[in-house]
C-alpha cells in the first residue's frame, strides 16, 4: 500500500469510527451539549493547532483536506478531536471524586497521546519537530479541562 493510500485510509477510518461513536453514544436529548462541546473545542484547536504548526513545533507532511489553506491536520484538529471532546464532556464523572475526575481526564489524554505517538512513528500524518508526546499529553489534558470548565459554565443556568 502506498503512503498516500495508507494515510488516506487511516484518516478515513478515523473519521468513520468517530462518526459511529457520535451517532451511537450521543443521545438526541444531549445534542445541544454536544454542539457546544464540539464548537468550543474547535475554537481551542484552531488557535493552538495553528500556533504549534506556525512555530515549527509540529509538521503535518501529509494532509488530506485543505492542503493549501492551512498547514494543520484538518481532520484531527477540526473534526476528530472536537468530536472526541463531545464524548468526554457528556460522560464526564461529575459526581465522582477528584481522583476519578483526574483519571478520566488523563485517560482520554493518554489514549490520544498514545495513538498520536504511534501515528508519528509509523505514518506521514504527523511529524514532531520541537515537540514530544509529553507536550501532547499536557496540552490535551489542559484543553479537555478547559472544555469541561466552559461546558459547566455554559450549562450552569439549565
Amino acid at each position: 500500500m502506498s503512503n498516500k493510500k495508507k494515510e488516506d485510509s487511516i484518516v478515513a477510518a478515523s473519521c468513520m469510527i468517530i462518526m459511529f461513536l457520535i451517532f451511537r453514544y450521543v443521545p438526541r436529548h444531549k445534542m445541544r451539549e454536544a454542539h457546544v462541546s464540539f464548537l468550543f473545542q474547535q475554537v481551542m484547536t484552531w488557535f493552538f493547532g495553528l500556533l504549534v504548526v506556525e512555530k515549527g513545533l509540529i509538521k503535518y507532511p501529509y494532509r488530506s483536506f485543505f492542503k493549501k489553506s492551512n498547514k494543520t491536520s484538518f481532520a484531527f484538529e477540526f473534526f476528530i478531536y472536537p468530536a472526541i471532546t463531545i464524548l468526554f464532556n457528556l460522560y464526564y464523572p461529575e459526581k465522582r471524586s477528584y481522583i476519578s475526575k483526574a483519571i478520566y481526564v488523563f485517560s482520554y489524554s493518554g489514549v490520544i497521546t498514545l495513538i498520536e505517538t504511534f501515528t508519528e512513528k509509523y505514518t506521514d500524518l504527523i511529524e514532531y519537530k520541537k515537540w514530544n508526546r509529553y507536550w501532547s499529553f499536557i496540552t490535551l489534558s489542559c484543553t479537555y479541562y478547559a472544555s469541561r470548565l466552559y461546558y459547566r459554565w455554559f450549562f450552569s443556568r439549565d
